[in-house]
């Protein structure tokens, strides 16, 4: 792992899960900047999930990566996800937040 000092938050999901669907929401309403990566699409990407998920492929799954540390977390509850990048990565809280409009 290299030393950059940006942190990194991605999120590891697939089409049609809910869970990550809601995982999206709430980080788009709290202005969370991510990288969403479909496991599906991305054999790569599958086995990192397998790797941290005990052989599985339970999305979402998500990394937080700052500078030579790196996190993990499978199905995280978003709240508590939230608290830990405003805490840890605040940098990561500046993005634009989203709303959808029903």
């Amino acid at each position: 792992m290299t030393a950059d000092a940006t942190p990194q938050l991605i999120v590891y999901r697939r089409p049609g899960c809910p869970y990550c669907s809601r995982m999206r929401r709430v980080l788009n309403r709290h202005g969370i900047i991510h990288t969403e990566v479909d496991i599906w699409k991305n054999p790569d990407a599958a086995t990192v999930v397998r790797t941290l998920a005990d052989g599985n492929e339970t999305v979402p799954t998500v990394v937080l990566r700052d500078g030579s540390s790196e996190r993990s977390w499978v199905n995280p509850h978003p709240k508590k996800l939230i608290a830990t990048v405003r805490t840890d990565a605040p940098s990561l809280t500046g993005g634009p937040r989203r709303f959808l409009a029903f």
